[in-house]
């Protein structure tokens, strides 16, 4: 018998909903300030450093965390792997509010930010422009996330009988959803496979700029298969942590072959950069033992040990060690784009950049905000799977007679 999501229930304002709502409360009136005065007095951009921690965190490094989305519909849609089924809404979920806030951590990074509606509205384009592909890939993807997560809403909005207008409208838009689902899916997988190479694609221009250790013309499909396994951690993690709060049954069989898959993609990104770098003579940089060195050596580590850790199919049903490993893998695909975007960038003699207090007063903020908005989804609204059926006493009697 097929579990359904269902609503977790309970009540919304416990403290840790509160300690969010905290958080990001702090962080709106520094909003109004970058808002009221601009970037200068806010942030520590400069001409050299023109993006920070808005860019490579809340953009470059939380699109790829919520690419989880992306990565289980690949196995779902794209290798027709019904199994990963009950991992689709929580994983759009997290997908859908990353995404939101990466949107909204650009237009506050933007210096004329009232001209962000230009974007999709006027065609005047450059089109030989990497960033435009990055921009309209991400707003277009954002608003198909939720449509991918709207008919948990729907499901609920049916229900209203109170509300006939609103009742009507949710089954309305239901059987229109459903009509056209498989075409929207099919977007979904497309849009981040062509933004997330992109991201990488930006640095490709900074040859004098970005350290050689970084910098190669593999930088797009390391930029997308470090975003894919990024995604599976994400998955992992989120599922691993909602179980244990929501006191959910867990997904051990789901989550077991999942972590294989990603120690597959993992060895073949350690595979594939490692030998680029080999092969373009640029062994003796990792030898030298300074800074960018050391840098690229933790990266790498952070890379393998949850390769090594998730190589035997025990250790991958092992609760502990699964979500170990998850944590791994995010620290690492998150250190890889610090690196390439801010680490191992480098324009020139004089220019150096370290986030403001406010910087990271936004970033904690918004971070807050997608933790709350999750807690007040999954309770009114079915995104997580149900545990199995009750065992009743007229299934149990056969056992029980036997």
């Amino acid at each position: 018998m097929s579990r359904k999501a269902e609503a977790v229930g309970g009540p919304i304002l416990t403290r840790p909903f509160k300690v969010c709502l905290a958080v990001f409360a702090l962080c709106v009136p520094v909003l109004g300030w970058r808002f009221l005065y601009g970037l200068g007095p806010t942030t520590g951009l400069n001409d050299g450093f023109p993006w920070g921690i808005w860019i490579a965190f809340d953009v470059v490094t939380g699109t790829a965390l919520a690419c989880g989305g992306f990565s289980v519909a690949i196995l779902c849609y794209a290798f027709n792997e019904g199994k990963y089924h009950p991992l689709i809404r929580p994983a759009v979920l997290t997908s859908a509010l990353g995404y939101t806030l990466a949107g909204a951590s650009v237009i506050i990074d933007l210096g004329r930010y009232w001209n962000v509606w230009k974007i999709p509205l006027l065609w005047n384009w450059n089109r030989n422009s990497v960033l435009l592909e990055v921009a309209l890939c991400i707003m277009t993807y954002m608003f198909v996330l939720w449509i991918e997560l709207s008919p948990a809403f729907f499901e609920v909005w049916e229900k209203q009988e109170k509300y006939p207008l609103l009742c009507r409208a949710a089954r309305w838009l239901h059987r229109l959803l459903n009509r056209y689902l498989i075409g929207i899916l099919a977007l979904g997988i497309l849009l981040p496979t062509m933004h997330q190479s992109s991201l990488g694609s930006l640095m490709l221009i900074m040859t004098s700029k970005l350290h050689k250790l970084w910098h190669t013309p593999l930088l797009p499909v390391l930029f997308l298969s470090s975003a894919i396994l990024m995604g599976y951690a994400a998955v992992i993690f989120e599922s691993a942590l909602a179980d244990e709060v929501f006191d959910r049954p867990r997904e051990t069989e789901i989550l077991a072959s999942m972590s294989g898959i990603m120690v597959v993609v993992l060895f073949l990104f350690l595979g594939l950069r490692i030998v680029d770098i080999a092969l373009r003579g640029r062994l003796e940089l990792v030898a030298r033992l300074d800074f960018f060195s050391g840098m690229f050596l933790l990266e790498t580590a952070l890379f393998l040990a949850p390769a090594l850790l998730l190589l035997s199919r025990e250790r991958r049903r092992n609760p502990g060690i699964e979500l170990i490993s998850a944590i791994l893998m995010m620290l690492a695909g998150a250190l890889y784009r610090f690196d390439t975007f801010l680490v191992g960038f480098r324009p020139g003699p004089g220019w150096s950049y370290f986030p403001t207090i406010p910087e990271m007063a936004v970033t904690f903020g918004f971070v807050a905000f997608e933790v709350l908005a999750y807690l007040f989804i999954v309770k009114k609204f079915p995104i997580l799977h149900a545990g199995p059926p009750p065992v009743t006493l007229e299934a149990a009697a056969p056992k029980l007679s036997g």
